[in-house]
C-alpha cells in the first residue's frame, strides 16, 4: 500500500442542525491523484475547508504527513506543504506573470508579506530562475512579463498552478480547475495535470466535469448529504450501481 499524505479519520462538522459531514474517512496517497465528485451541497467545499484549516471539525483528525492538523491556523498548514488552488482564480491582475509567481515564494521564505514587493522582486535573482522554470513546466515561459490580468481565465487557471508548484507542495487541492473553461483550455489542464509529477506530489481534485476527472484521477471518492458513499478506481465507480444513478447517468454537478 502506498503511503499516505492525508489521512481524515471520523470527521464531522455541523452548522447549526445541518450535518454537513457526517463521519468522514479518507485516505490520500503519495504521489496520487484522488477526485472527490458529487452533488451541489454534498459538503466538498466544507472538506476542502476543513484540511486547509479555514474550518475545525467539530469531531475527528486530519493528518498530514502523519501531524494531526486540526487547530492549526491555514497560513500554518500552507507552510507544511498543503496548499489549495481556489475556484476563483486568486491573482495579482496588474503584476506580470513571473511577479506573481515569485510573490508567495518571498512570503513562504520571509514567513510573511512583509518584503516591498515592488522594490524587491528584481533582486531575487535565485527566486526569479525558480519562478521562470515554475512558469516553464506549465508552458508559459514566453509570457514572463504580461500582465496577469490580460489573461484569459485558462491561462490564469495555469498561473495558478505555477504559483501553487513554487511553494514546493506536498498535497494540492484543486477546487473546480478547469470551471468555466472552454473545452481546449479544459483539455490543456488535463495534459497539466497529467504533467505534474514534482516530487512524489499528492493532488485532490474537486471537479464538475466527469471528463477530466476520469482522465487525471487515480481513485474517485463520492460524497452524498455528507457522507462518503463510494471510494474506488474510475473503473470501479463508473460500475457502481449506486453512483452510475444517483450522479453519473444524472445530474452531478
Amino acid at each position: 500500500m502506498s503511503e499516505s499524505v492525508l489521512k481524515i479519520t471520523n470527521v464531522n462538522k455541523s452548522f447549526g442542525g445541518l450535518k454537513a459531514l457526517n463521519n468522514i474517512n479518507l485516505n490520500i496517497e503519495k504521489g496520487k491523484v484522488h477526485a472527490i465528485i458529487g452533488p451541489n451541497g454534498a459538503g466538498k467545499s466544507t472538506l476542502l475547508n476543513v484540511c486547509i484549516g479555514l474550518l475545525a471539525p467539530d469531531t475527528g483528525t486530519v493528518e498530514f504527513n502523519g501531524k494531526n492538523i486540526v487547530g492549526k491556523q491555514a497560513h500554518e498548514i500552507n507552510q507544511m506543504g498543503l496548499v489549495r488552488v481556489f475556484q476563483t482564480p486568486e491573482i495579482f491582475a496588474d503584476l506580470s506573470l513571473l511577479e506573481n509567481v515569485m510573490v508567495p515564494a518571498l512570503a513562504k521564505r520571509d514567513g510573511s508579506f512583509k518584503f516591498k514587493i515592488f522594490r524587491s522582486l528584481a533582486n531575487e535573482v535565485d527566486i526569479m530562475e525558480e519562478a521562470i522554470s515554475a512558469l516553464d513546466s506549465i508552458g508559459m515561459s514566453d509570457k514572463l512579463y504580461q500582465l496577469a490580468g490580460s489573461m484569459s481565465r485558462g491561462d490564469k487557471r495555469r498561473l495558478e498552478l505555477a504559483v501553487c508548484l513554487i511553494q514546493h507542495p506536498k498535497l494540492l487541492l484543486l477546487d473546480e480547475p478547469t470551471a468555466g473553461m472552454a473545452r481546449h483550455d479544459t483539455n490543456q489542464t488535463i495534459e497539466l495535470l497529467k504533467k505534474i509529477k514534482e516530487g512524489g506530489m499528492a493532488k485532490i481534485i474537486i471537479e464538475h466535469d466527469m471528463h477530466v476527472v476520469f482522465s487525471v484521477a487515480d481513485t474517485i471518492s463520492v460524497l452524498a448529504r455528507g457522507e462518503i458513499i463510494a471510494t474506488g478506481t474510475p473503473d470501479e465507480i463508473k460500475g457502481n450501481p449506486v453512483v452510475q444513478e444517483a450522479y453519473l447517468g444524472g445530474s452531478d454537478e
